[in-house]
């Protein structure tokens, strides 16, 4: 603590205190200490057992007592698990708070007294005094403390899913084989991981699979269901009996994450259906196997919850309230009958892609230990403002009557770099509570989902999540725990904890402003410029300038722009409003980008100032480094494109090409901006992103793996600036005039039409498009004019949608007009946000943007 006082300045003054110290706290003669563990749990003990342990490392010689009663007494000793009451007028003087896991600690004159609400208070009263020994060398003088946490639940994640699909799998479909995860089947990586979740007081761990249960239990109706060998199975069963017995010690639930409604791909083919089909409706057999799957499951492992999606693979919301409600909660409750059970472990409800409030109306009569959650900021870390859907929705949820959980989802636009910003992540917790009314914390792994238990980073061997990205762990958990701590401290603190993980003093502050500086400029970027808070983009390896110009034409998600951050403009709206010279509001573009340049700049500073004196982990500190090197020219990189494409929208209204021309220079920074990003990336990243599918849209295509490495983005980012190069010498040629690009007239194939949907009218001028109102096209695009329409019902339409059967003789494009809206009376359409398999068959992209207009309704986009 001298060192932060700004006494000694001098580095080899700090070092000749530092080393006085230490002497003296060596000549401190050994004493004996007694713990007596009178909270005979498995928690209480773990408890004990951590105490003692750093006790040991400070030259105490401990002695453990599990009794009611005291054995023998030493000089020193320290009595757990004493119930209230017995501690005298400590509890007048200072009350244990009445809350789950909350603990007291009260001593003086080296008698000591650790008491808890529960077993779990009582473990955490254990490590907090722990912690004080580790900080102070020794046992304090005399201490009175108190706490609990402020959320309820406080869990991270691990997804039991990989980077690309299996061979003839779906997403989500990845069974527990010891090929598909070497990782879960080793105990000590799973003791690593429990006792990092318990240092830092989280109490759930999810497992993330689409259909879990095939791997875990066996079913004596459907023995055949079992999607893994004998084998493995037993190893499965010792494995999650491990997990989950560890985990109990470390008071850690373990919930089991799975999709709805997706079943084992034997069971599939046993009954000649697909493993997941969202248009598929409940059966009768789908609902009894999945019933007892869950009982099963419920019956055979201690400390489990779990966690529900009914989104994604269910047919409609009525669908959704049947599943939970006849399907999963009974499924539960059979699984508790038959162990005669009256407790009931927790099951948390997503709200993603479901009418989350109408089904907890109607499954909280029949089950009460129920919780919601929510996506934070999407798919990634925007802002600690959340506003619009990303305030309303998670505040509805929370008002329900269970505690509400947000999901810190995916990160997909902080992929592959470091993140670990003290500050913006406080005040996201500030905004769970204050904004969302959120009372827990679901936290996915920093970066590299995909991937676990692995990082990007390019080493031998591979750098493991849980060693690198300690920080967003402790970050998190820390103000899950309390939120509301004072920033001046907090700095200190983080200023402290960075400054001995690298041995480097007080420089321990200049690297807690390289991931302040850092932590905003991921966030900032993507709130302005993104197309979606998915993770169909991966914002890191950047944007092509027709996704800056003209955003709409690869879907914006509905809500993003208006959710993610402050009040602000797009780009495109920030050059309408400059060329007809009305006000702009909130965060504008060039405002974005110039704060980003400058958060780059300062990161580089400060830790550069930090780099000399790192004595510890110094090859850590070189990655660390290396990422902020890249924030900062990526940002710049940014900057000089946002700048160009600005230009390219001020050509838009003025017609002037030298805007045009402008631009050029400005394009060619930002290329070689990104060609430094490559040379700082090539040899120390295997990949940008961890979903290495074709879910991955923004900038480019995933599909096959390809296109994850800046190295592979680069030459398309040349050909752009080549090809833009090219178009100004074109229009030059043409006096300015921009030529109009035509298409090939799409050609009518003969199908065989099934059923009532028979009717035909041809995509022309005046044609009503429906059969029982009066809508009719006012303009079509060319392309389109040679095909025909099928006449539907709009009544039937709206209240028993559409299936349409026929027969071909080769294979054909089916062509559909979805309205280019967001508004509820219309279908949405296939959109990678709440459906995983909306592009299976390249269905998510539009072809053809307002290539329809009918009277009185909205625009039409085709889709494939």
């Amino acid at each position: 603590m001298i060192w932060n006082s700004g006494i000694f300045k001098r580095p080899e003054m700090r070092f000749l205190i530092f080393g006085l110290w230490l002497a003296v706290i060596s000549c401190t003669p050994k004493k004996d200490v007694v713990l007596w563990v009178k909270d005979v749990s498995p928690r209480a003990e773990f408890g004990a057992r951590f105490l003692a342990e750093e006790l040991k490392n400070k030259g105490y010689r401990v002695s453990i007592q599990f009794s009611d009663t005291l054995i023998s007494a030493g000089s020193l000793q320290i009595e757990i698990g004493g119930k209230p009451g017995e501690a005298g007028e400590e509890d007048d003087v200072l009350p244990l708070p009445d809350k789950a896991e909350a603990f007291r600690i009260t001593g003086k004159a080296g008698q000591f007294a650790i008491a808890g609400s529960d077993a779990s208070g009582v473990m955490y009263g254990c490590m907090e005094l722990a912690e004080r020994l580790k900080e102070l060398k020794r046992l304090p003088a005399k201490i009175a403390i108190a706490d609990a946490p402020e959320m309820v639940m406080r869990g991270t994640c691990i997804g039991m899913q990989k980077t690309e699909y299996l061979p003839g799998r779906k997403v989500y479909e990845y069974p527990y084989t010891p090929e598909n995860f070497p990782w879960f089947y080793d105990k000590e990586l799973w003791v690593r991981y429990l006792d990092l979740l318990v240092e830092n007081r989280f109490n759930a761990l999810y497992l993330w699979n689409g259909h879990p249960f095939a791997s875990l239990v066996k079913l004596d109706d459907y023995p055949y269901a079992v999607e893994v060998d004998d084998e493995t199975f037993r190893k499965n069963e010792e494995m999650f009996a491990f997990l989950t017995t560890e985990a109990d010690k470390r008071g850690i639930f373990v919930i089991q994450m799975f999709y709805n409604i997706i079943v084992s791909q034997p069971f599939a083919e046993k009954h000649g259906i697909k493993t997941q089909e969202r248009s598929r409706p409940i059966t009768p057999l789908v609902a009894d196997y999945t019933k007892k799957s869950i009982a099963a499951f419920i019956e055979k492992y201690p400390n489990v919850g779990l966690l529900v999606t009914l989104g994604e693979a269910m047919h409609t919301i009525d669908d959704d309230v049947e599943w939970f409600t006849e399907t999963i909660i009974p499924g539960v409750q059979d699984g508790l009958k038959a162990l005669g059970r009256t407790d009931e472990p927790p099951i948390v409800l997503r709200g993603h892609d479901t009418d989350a409030a109408r089904v907890m109306e109607e499954a909280l009569p029949i089950y009460k230990n129920l919780y919601t959650m929510f996506k934070y900021n999407g798919e990634s870390l925007t802002t600690y403002e959340p506003r619009d859907a990303w305030e309303s929705i998670p505040k509805g949820l929370s008002e329900l009557g269970s505690v509400h959980i947000s999901n810190v989802h995916i990160l997909a636009n902080l992929e592959p770099f470091r993140y670990g910003s003290p500050d913006f992540i406080q005040k996201s917790i500030k905004a769970m509570h204050e904004v969302q009314g959120a009372n827990g914390l679901h936290l996915y792994p920093q970066a590299s989902y995909w991937d676990w238990p692995y990082t990007a980073d390019n080493t031998s061997p591979r750098l493991l999540q849980i060693d690198r990205d300690w920080v967003w762990y402790k970050a998190w958990a820390r103000y899950a725990w309390r939120a509301g701590r004072d920033s001046l401290n907090e700095a200190a603190y983080w200023a402290d904890v960075l400054g001995d993980y690298y041995a480097c003093g007080h420089e321990g502050d200049e690297i807690v402003t390289a991931y302040q500086e850092t932590g905003e400029i991921a966030p900032k970027l993507l709130r302005t410029f993104g197309i979606s808070d998915g993770n169909r983009q991966t914002l890191l390896l950047g944007m092509f300038m027709g996704q800056l110009v003209n955003p709409y034409k690869y879907h914006v998600y509905k809500n993003f722009l208006t959710s993610n951050g402050p009040v602000g403009e797009i780009l495109i709206d920030y050059a309408a409003k400059e060329a007809k010279g009305e006000p702009h509001v909130g965060e504008t573009p060039p405002q974005i980008i110039e704060e980003v340049v400058e958060h780059g700049r300062k990161a580089l500073e400060a830790i550069r100032i930090a780099e000399p004196l790192v004595a510890d982990h110094a090859a850590e500190f070189q990655r660390l480094e290396n990422d902020v090197v890249c924030y900062d020219l990526f940002a710049n990189y940014f900057s000089e494109k946002v700048k160009a494409a600005l230009l390219v929208l001020e050509y838009k209204y003025s017609n002037d090409v030298g805007k045009l021309e402008q631009a050029v220079p400005v394009l060619e920074r930002s290329v070689q901006y990104y060609r430094e990003l490559v040379k700082h990336t090539q040899n120390t990243y295997l990949y940008a992103n961890s979903m290495q599918t074709d879910l991955r849209r923004i900038p480019v295509t995933g599909r096959e793996g390809v296109n994850k490495h800046w190295e592979e983005l680069l030459p398309q980012y040349e050909t752009e600036l080549q090809n833009f190069k090219n178009n100004i010498e074109n229009l030059k040629r043409n006096s300015g005039q921009q030529q109009i690009k035509t298409y090939a007239v799409l050609q009518p194939v003969e199908v065989d039409l099934k059923g009532n949907t028979n009717k035909r009218y041809a995509l022309k001028a005046g044609a009503k498009v429906y059969q029982d109102m009066y809508a009719a096209i006012q303009n079509v695009a060319p392309e389109l004019q040679q095909l025909q329409g099928v006449q539907l019902t709009e009544s039937v339409q709206r209240t028993d949608g559409t299936t349409l059967s026929f027969r071909c003789q080769k294979p054909v494009k089916v062509l559909v007009g979805y309205f280019n809206t967001n508004s509820y009376t219309v279908l949405e359409p296939p959109t990678l946000e709440t459906n995983a398999q909306a592009n299976d068959r390249g269905q998510a992209d539009i072809k053809i943007a307002n290539a329809m207009l009918v009277d009185g309704l909205y625009p039409v986009n085709v889709y494939t």
